[in-house]
């Protein structure tokens, strides 16, 4: 899996979604998507099956956290989805996560990748040291739950596109980071903390963004879309 730019597809139902992908019918490559919870919620696996029916590869964004027996039990599940990324907290612990490596392995040993979120692009220092307290650096809690993941035998994190170049000395140029949180130079943070443009991401070291509101809120989502694909791929 080389670099690509994944396109949050936040949006409430499989209607919307359908309206907004049908303007990128032209590309010559059908745009690398997310789907998180908000429309997984809406309208369960049948929109996984769908989209993977026409052409997309997908980031399954679910968040999984909870004990071990449950998150592998899950796990298994979602991997008959057949999609290409999918993830969990880290803080959910080395246990949890090396059972949903074991849940997520299909019989014939392949599996989706999957990544682990460390701390979320809405959190800074205050916020994790006052509500989650944790008063650890956010560097060095990221830095801990990425080694974590990847000794638990995950495939790469959750991070903020500052963090993607410090995860890679640390957990090595194949772990991948995948970075939410990216705007443009000129648009709105909105409730994002831990920020980055597409190119600064590049410049970073991210291997994946995953960009939302700047492509799904634009005026023109297909323009916005490619703007991002130019300065992170070029």
């Amino acid at each position: 899996m080389g670099k690509d730019v994944i396109t949050a597809c936040d949006f409430a139902s499989a209607e919307a979604t359908f309206a907004f992908l049908d303007k990128f019918s032209e590309l010559p490559r059908k745009p690398f998507v997310k789907i998180g919870m908000e429309l997984y919620y809406a309208e369960g696996p049948q929109i996984v099956r769908e989209l993977k029916r026409r052409g997309h590869k997908i980031f399954l964004d679910l968040k999984l956290h909870d004990i071990p027996n449950t998150v592998k039990k899950a796990m298994a599940v979602l991997s008959r989805l057949d999609v290409d990324i999918c993830n969990l907290h880290a803080a959910g612990t080395r246990a949890m996560m090396e059972a949903a490596v074991e849940g997520l392995t299909r019989p014939d040993g392949t599996r989706p990748k999957l990544i682990a979120v460390t701390q979320l692009t809405s959190t800074n220092q205050e916020s994790m040291e006052r509500d989650i307290l944790i008063e650890r650096p956010i560097d060095e809690v990221v830095m801990h739950y990425a080694l974590t993941a990847k000794e638990s035998g995950l495939d790469g994190v959750v991070c903020s596109p500052l963090e993607a170049g410090k995860v890679h000395e640390v957990c090595g140029s194949g772990f991948l980071t995948v970075t939410p949180g990216i705007r443009f130079a000129e648009g709105e943070k909105g409730d994002q903390k831990r920020v980055m443009t597409p190119a600064a991401a590049k410049e970073a070291g991210s291997d994946y963004i995953v960009v939302g509101r700047p492509i799904t809120a634009a005026e023109d989502p297909v323009a916005a879309y490619l703007r991002c694909m130019a300065d992170f791929i070029g």
